[in-house]
Formats: C-alpha cells, structure tokens, sequence
C-alpha cells in the first residue's frame, strides 16, 4: 500500500473509533431507570452504573469517594433496610451492611466519615424517632441517643460536630416546624428555633456553614412549596433566601462547588408528574435559575454532589409507589 493510502486508511480508522466513543457517549447519556436506552436525553446529564435495589424514597450520603443509600420501599414490597454503597471513581456498587430497622423516607447525611440515619416511616403510620450510625471501615452500625420526635421526610444536615433535623412529618402532625439538634460529643439531643415554615418531603443542604431548607410541601397530599429557608447555627437564627423556580416535594438539593442545586420531585393529584426541572442558586445572585431538565425525573431519590458533580440516585419515575435503578449525573462545576 502506498504512504497516501496508508494514511487515508489510518484517518479513516481514526474517524470511527471517534465516532464510536461519540455515539458510546450518547448512550451512556440516555438511560432508563434499568439502565437501558431511554427515549430522550437532555445532552447534558450522563448515566453511571444501575443501583442493584430498586428503590423510591431513599436517602442517601457521600463519605470520601463513596455514596451510601439506605432505606426506601423496595419493589419487591415493603419497607427495607437495605444499604448499597456506590464506588464514584471505579463506577461500580456493592452491597453493605443493612440498617437495623426498615424504614423509608428517613433524614440520611454524612458527618465526620459516618453516615447518619434518623427517623423515617417504619412501613406503616408510625415514624421512627431512632438516629443511627454507619462506619463505613467497620461495616457496622451503632444506635445513637433517641430524637426529641419521630418524624418521616425530615431534612438532615451535619455542620460542625453537630447534627440538624427539620421539617417533615409524624403521625398526626404534616406541617412539623421542629429543629432538633444533635450533639456528637455528647450523644444528646436539644431542640433549637423552629422552622419559620412547617413542611415535609424538604430538600437540605449545607451551604458556607449554614443548613438550607427547600420546597417540601404544606401537607399529607398539597403540592410542593417554592419556600427557601437558612438556618445560621452561630446565630441561632432563620431567614428567607429566594423562593425556588418550579415549586416541589421529595426532591433532592445539594451544595456543589459553591451553590445550590435543586432537582426533582413531583406534583401530586390528578394529571401529576415527576419533575423534570433543575435549577441552581449562586450567593450573591439572589435568584434562581434553570440548569438542563433531568433525563429520568424523579422523587423519593437520594441527591449528592462530589466537586462540582451531582449525582441523581434511585426514586420514583412517576408519582406514588414507582421505582428504578437509574443513576445520572450533571456537572455543574462552572
């Protein structure tokens, strides 16, 4: 073969191993809850590795390169206490020692290495008032001092050497306003100043030190809330931040590379949906704005977020009992 030829056949070659990592790309993209090929994409979410359970209102925490999901019903019936832990940089999952107690919507955070569980629904009207911890190098758990409260869809956040319980709901009360706070040090719990507004299903996170509260909604079966509030632990004090863009409720929202990102969730009653809308939030900026919509909408799943990137894991494709396996992530690093 000439060197012409030679070269026109390496270009040629080149050309389609490009053009095939390119349509590989395109595919990892577009995923279904079981990890097949979906029907749409946004071109800006990606798909990572299936969780082995199937699973809606889950929680979720990320200690170092690892994320912890507990919890949630399962779809093969009922409540579980299932745990699967998902390797970020080998993309790969295996499953780890299970909570105790079975419970779904539990207030799930990461805090000093440890994952923290508190409360949940124990598969029925009753809420669990337990806080649990998970030591990722031991593979074991260790019941902590019980909570003030039982309480289901509570947001949880750890700032400090302290934990931070708001919102969510017990048996006869859906508009809880409760801060409860718990010691590490000390193993106890003490109640701080309520939430300004009573509300369940809340997205958490911690931003620059201070636990933010999102959406969630007002009671058993109303729709989701566009409420934002921030509690300041130095100064024991609430605030209003800017109201979200899409009202929601069993959504995700997590701090990453300096902002908040709000994601998912759904709209209840009759013609309800999943909510496919992202949106971000940067200090300073005073308002929110829209990011790519989720290729998988979702609620009942587990958000986390690792420098810059925001993982979507497990939860409801649609409204009530709905389940998958599906992990997408986006990167919002700028």
């Amino acid at each position: 073969m000439s060197s012409g030829g030679s070269i026109a056949a390496r270009v040629a070659i080149a050309t389609a191993v490009v053009l095939a990592s390119a349509a590989a790309i395109v595919f990892a993209a577009t995923r279904d809850d079981d990890g097949a090929a979906a029907e749409r994409a946004t071109g800006s979410w990606g798909a990572l590795s299936p969780s082995p359970y199937r699973r809606t209102e889950v929680g979720a925490a990320r200690v170092g390169d690892r994320i912890y999901v507990v919890g949630g019903f399962a779809s093969g019936g009922g409540t579980t206490g299932e745990m699967a832990r998902y390797d970020i940089s080998a993309d790969r999952w295996a499953e780890v020692a299970p909570l105790p107690i079975a419970v779904n919507h539990p207030g799930v955070t990461a805090l000093k290495g440890r994952v923290y569980v508190y409360g949940g629904n124990l598969g029925g009207p009753e809420k669990s008032r337990r806080l649990y911890r998970y030591s990722p190098d031991r593979d074991r758990w260790t019941r902590l001092a019980d909570a003030p409260s039982e309480r289901g869809a509570v947001g949880l956040v750890g700032i400090g050497p302290k934990l931070y319980a708001a919102g969510g709901y017990t048996q006869t009360d859906q508009t809880v306003t409760e801060l409860a706070i718990y010691d590490l040090r000390r193993d106890r719990w003490r109640r701080g100043p309520p939430m300004p507004t009573g509300r369940n299903h809340v997205g958490a996170a911690v931003l620059k030190g201070k636990m933010i509260v999102t959406g969630g909604r007002p009671g058993e079966v109303n729709g989701g809330l566009t409420t934002v509030e921030r509690y300041n632990p130095r100064k024991r004090r609430w605030s209003s931040l800017p109201r979200l863009r899409t009202a929601r409720s069993g959504h995700a929202t997590v701090a990453a590379s300096g902002k908040l990102i709000a994601f998912g969730g759904e709209e209840l009653g009759p013609g309800g949906s999943t909510i496919e809308q992202v949106e971000v939030y940067r200090p300073g900026a005073r308002r929110w704005r829209a990011l790519p919509d989720m290729v998988t909408p979702r609620h009942g799943l587990g958000g986390i977020s690792r420098r810059g990137r925001v993982f979507a894991i497990e939860g409801g494709p649609q409204p009530g009992l709905a389940y998958s396996r599906a992990v997408e992530f986006l990167d919002v690093r700028r």
